[in-house]
């Protein structure tokens, strides 16, 4: 699977992302993930890509021209079984299910918003999706990019090399994951529960999809 990122700043989203998983993902060549620089577009010997918005107010705003053209720089290479989201908190809120339908995809074109946001022309004539990380507002796209590139990569599979390693995770059935122990078998005396050192896998399946429901109830009871 193919990155695109549209940015400001690309060395932010590289440095931010090349460590373990999605690294080794990329060096294996299970995906790729593809900055173009937003100011290469600028059309000005400064690099320029900011203006006043029409009607005034605060801050500054992408002009329309260097993100359509950025996007056209790669429009070619790009598959029929691609998308173009720009990251805003106006957008849909990104879930595990809309992880997972991107997951799919050939091609992911995201791009990064600054300032106050970019020209609303140009999201009308290239963006098939507008997506949220949550209620609050960020200085600009590239966290928000990063952080669904993480999560639809480990969806690809063989990049987390088992499929088992993600199917049984938080909300992947619409319930938050069931509580997860390891060794020693007991800490501050707190013991791990019997039933996970039992053996009896039927029993244990069952233990999980009751403390699934149970944690649910309790931490986020807006899932049920």
């Amino acid at each position: 699977m193919n990155f695109h990122v549209l940015t400001l700043f690309p060395e932010s989203v590289i440095g931010g992302l090349y460590h373990s998983i999605i690294k080794r993902a990329v060096d294996e060549e299970k995906i790729d993930i593809n900055c173009i620089n937003i100011r290469n577009f600028s059309g000005n010997k400064h690099n320029r890509v900011d203006d006043y918005p029409y009607g005034g107010g605060a801050g500054m705003l992408i002009r329309a021209e260097p993100v359509y053209e950025s996007y056209k720089s790669i429009e070619e290479e790009l598959s029929k079984n691609r998308k173009v989201v720009y990251v805003t908190p106006q957008g849909k809120p990104f879930t595990q299910k809309i992880a997972e339908e991107y997951s799919k995809l050939n091609d992911l074109v995201i791009i990064c918003g600054h300032y106050e946001g970019v020209d609303e022309r140009v999201i009308e004539e290239i963006v098939d999706e507008e997506i949220s990380i949550g209620d609050f507002v960020l200085t600009g796209g590239e966290l928000a990019a990063m952080i669904i590139i993480d999560a639809v990569s480990r969806l690809i599979p063989s990049v987390l090399g088992k499929e088992e390693s993600f199917i049984d995770e938080s909300f992947s059935d619409g319930l938050l994951e069931y509580p997860q122990y390891t060794r020693p078998s007991e800490f501050l005396g707190k013991k791990v529960p019997d039933v996970l050192l039992s053996g009896n896998h039927a029993e244990i399946e069952k233990w999980r999809k009751e403390q699934a429901y149970l944690r649910t109830q309790k931490k986020r009871p807006d899932l049920l």
